[in-house]
């Protein structure tokens, strides 16, 4: 492995792209074929058991109704039709106004292999519940359908290898081959090759993963320790408008380390500002673990001390729904609900191809910046 390592200069006008969004997205289509085990079912009765988790019943009687389905390419509007075994079923969602995001990315570092962006907070990485269109992985195809050229020896076009929760601001990681990809997934997944980051002689870093995350923080409360090991599980609970679980401090849970520094106190404010390096990736894990020892991230509308949502004192689902028939939004807060402070502000990592140690930086925003920092501008 090479011991060289390559530091890419970041500045605040460093090259961006992205286009705005239009009014409505495009919509989307869900195809199924229907199985022997579903065969003589009634088209409500198939929709409403295999896709509970996006209607209630009374919505779905009204998306047969509206002429949103199809049977073998032919609209059936009668909610008793029976449905037979290798049929294909199309649900056309209509188009929506998804709500508002950011758009601009702001290109850290990039080669023939992988680009790193600078992914505002307010965005989401890959699609999924209202946001379909507005994400990053869209304003990817679109740069590349704009003949953008990656390489010359593109495989594939650059994708998201790992996520960054909505709100998360900071280093999102991509590639732009299928090599790069594999091997950067597996880096996030599991690294066993040491990197030695001989730059950095403060720290002298030294980890066992091939891939370092550092993220910033602002938590609520005053850390006493200047240093502290969260070891704590992450498992899931049932929630009201989260399909597979919540994720939450469990003692059931899988393994998930923090490790949390504390740069500034802001005794007046009675605020912290954090570095975080986490040595696992479970979902929300900083959210969790920051809350899980007392002191939730400032302006986190979901997580609590202890690790726990805000209110889970209900399994209670609203069954009105709206105008395409799907549920309300809940009422409840929810894991992509925004107004928290974190920030992928570092990322070291081996060269998925050139085994070069690449050290990346995120520009942190202004609230993340401790007084020091914001002195020095």
């Amino acid at each position: 492995m090479s011991s060289s390592i390559s530091t890419p200069e970041t500045t605040a006008d460093a090259p961006s792209f992205g286009e705005p969004w239009p009014d409505l997205n495009d919509g989307l289509l869900y195809t199924d074929v229907v199985s022997p085990r579903d065969s003589e079912l009634t088209l409500i009765q198939f929709y409403s058991r295999e896709y509970k988790n996006s209607a209630p019943l009374q919505g779905w009687l009204q998306r047969i109704q509206s002429g949103q389905i199809t049977i073998d390419g032919t609209v059936v509007t009668q909610p008793d039709t029976v449905v037979r075994s290798g049929s294909q079923l199309v649900y056309r969602r209509l188009p929506w106004r998804e709500p508002d995001a950011p758009y601009l990315l702001q290109i850290l570092y990039e080669d023939d292999d992988l680009i790193a962006l600078n992914k505002p907070s307010g965005l989401q990485v890959l699609p999924g519940g209202l946001f379909q269109q507005r994400t990053v992985l869209t304003q990817l195809q679109w740069r590349a359908s704009n003949k953008v050229s990656f390489s010359k020896t593109q495989e594939l076009q650059a994708a998201p290898v790992h996520r960054l929760g909505r709100g998360t601001s900071g280093i999102l990681l991509c590639a732009k081959t299928k090599v790069a990809k594999t091997q950067l997934a597996a880096y996030f997944a599991d690294g066993t090759s040491l990197i030695r980051d001989n730059s950095d002689t403060s720290t002298n870093t030294v980890t066992r993963r091939k891939i370092t995350k550092i993220y910033r923080a602002l938590v609520n409360g005053i850390i006493k320790q200047d240093k502290v090991i969260i070891n704590q599980p992450i498992g899931t609970v049932q929630y009201p408008g989260v399909a597979k679980g919540l994720y939450v401090a469990s003692p059931s849970g899988k393994p998930a380390l923090s490790k949390v520094q504390v740069l500034e106190k802001d005794e007046q404010q009675n605020h912290t500002f954090v570095q975080v390096e986490i040595e696992s990736g479970r979902p929300h894990q900083i959210r969790i673990h920051l809350s899980f020892i007392g002191h939730p991230l400032l302006g986190d509308p979901l997580y609590t001390a202890g690790g726990q949502p805000n209110c889970l004192d209900s399994e209670f689902l609203d069954e009105t729904f709206a105008q395409d028939g799907g549920y309300q939004r809940p009422a409840k807060p929810v894991p992509g609900d925004c107004g928290y402070h974190l920030h992928a502000h570092k990322l070291i990592f081996q060269h998925p191809i050139s085994n070069e140690v690449i050290k990346i930086t995120a520009p942190l925003p202004r609230i993340l910046q401790t007084q020091a920092e914001a002195n020095q501008v």
